[in-house]
């Protein structure tokens, strides 16, 4: 059967339904037309939040995630996306800051902001990279002027697949799972199926070369 999401994405939908979160998926946003950098030919297929989530009893940036889920099996590497984005480079046919618009494109961003308020009534949010491996420093991330400058202030943060599956675990009780992802991790526990500590394993390019 094919699953509804990507596997990640259904991972961050477990985490923060764990947490207390009511979440969405593919949040639609573009820049409006009467933005003054908006181009109505070349902003006319919207961006999407891949999971919005709002928690109803918090306050502040934490209240909202919006969550940009990237699955990729090689990792992500801070350093080197940065480089990216910061010299226009194409990667995969496609330059690498149209990946990141929400965080490098005036019009986009403001879009990004747009959207979530208009979603969740609030203009203080949390924005969230997942990502399945992290190679780096992630403050390098999650303080890069550009970045804080476009999100308006607001706090940004990276996590991790396995930051999520193991808080995930540690929440997990007899009561069926919201999700298939989290039941699969119930099932695991039960039998005795345990993700142990360990190097992270290369597959072959074949495999691995998903950065899309």
């Amino acid at each position: 059967m094919a699953q509804k999401e990507d596997i990640l994405e259904q991972i961050v939908e477990e985490y923060l339904t764990h947490k207390g979160y009511f979440v969405q998926h593919n949040v639609k946003f573009r820049p409006a037309l009467d933005d003054s950098e908006c181009d109505s030919k070349k902003d006319s297929v919207p961006s999407d939040i891949d999971v919005l989530a709002v928690h109803p009893r918090l306050s502040g940036p934490n209240k909202v995630w919006a969550v940009s889920v990237k699955s990729w099996q090689s990792g992500f590497r801070v350093e080197q996306v940065l480089k990216e984005i910061e010299t226009d480079k194409v990667v995969a046919r496609r330059p690498s800051h149209l990946r990141y618009r929400e965080l490098v494109m005036g019009k986009w961003s403001r879009a990004y902001v747009k959207a979530i308020k208009d979603h969740t009534g609030s203009d203080q949010f949390t924005h969230v990279l997942a990502v399945t491996l992290l190679k780096g420093d992630r403050s390098k991330w999650e303080m890069f002027p550009r970045f804080n400058k476009a999100m308006a202030g607001n706090p940004i943060k990276i996590i991790t697949l396995k930051e999520m599956v193991v808080e995930i675990e540690n929440g997990l009780t007899q009561t069926p799972a919201a999700t298939d992802i989290g039941r699969t991790l119930q099932l695991f526990l039960v039998a005795g199926l345990r993700a142990r500590s360990a190097a992270p394993v290369r597959l072959p390019a074949s495999v691995a070369n998903d950065n899309d």
